[in-house]
C-alpha cells in the first residue's frame, strides 16, 4: 500500500500562511523597532541631559572649561544610545508595541 502523506485542513493552511509576516510586514516592523529605540534614546538623552544640568565643572580643578559645555549634549546622546544598546529602561517596547497597534499589526 503507498502511504498517504498527512494533509493539512484548508482552514488550517489559511492560518499557517498567515503566521508568516510578508517581507514587507518585516520590514515594517523592522522600522517600527527602529523607530521605537530611536525616540527612547532622544527621551533618555533629555533625561541625562537635566541630570547634568546643575553640575558645574568649569571652575573645578579637573573642569572641562568652555569645551566641556559645547560637548556635554554629545555626551548625553553617547550615553542614552549605549543605554538603550544594551537593553534600554523599556520604554521603547511599550512605544513598538503601540506603534504595531496603530498599524494594525499583531503584536
Amino acid at each position: 500500500m503507498d502511504s498517504v502523506a498527512p494533509t493539512l485542513a484548508p482552514a488550517a493552511i489559511l492560518q499557517a500562511q498567515s503566521a508568516q509576516p510578508s517581507a514587507a510586514e518585516q520590514a515594517k516592523r523592522a522600522k517600527i523597532a527602529e523607530t521605537a529605540k530611536s525616540f527612547e534614546a532622544s527621551f533618555l538623552a533629555v533625561m541625562i541631559g537635566q541630570m547634568f544640568e546643575g553640575v558645574n565643572t568649569a571652575d573645578s580643578a579637573f573642569g572641562g572649561g568652555e569645551g566641556e559645555q559645547a560637548f556635554k549634549s554629545f555626551m548625553a546622546d553617547a550615553m542614552a544610545k549605549q543605554v538603550v544598546r544594551t537593553g534600554g529602561v523599556g520604554l521603547s517596547t511599550r512605544v513598538q508595541q503601540e506603534m504595531l497597534k496603530l498599524q494594525g499589526l499583531e503584536v
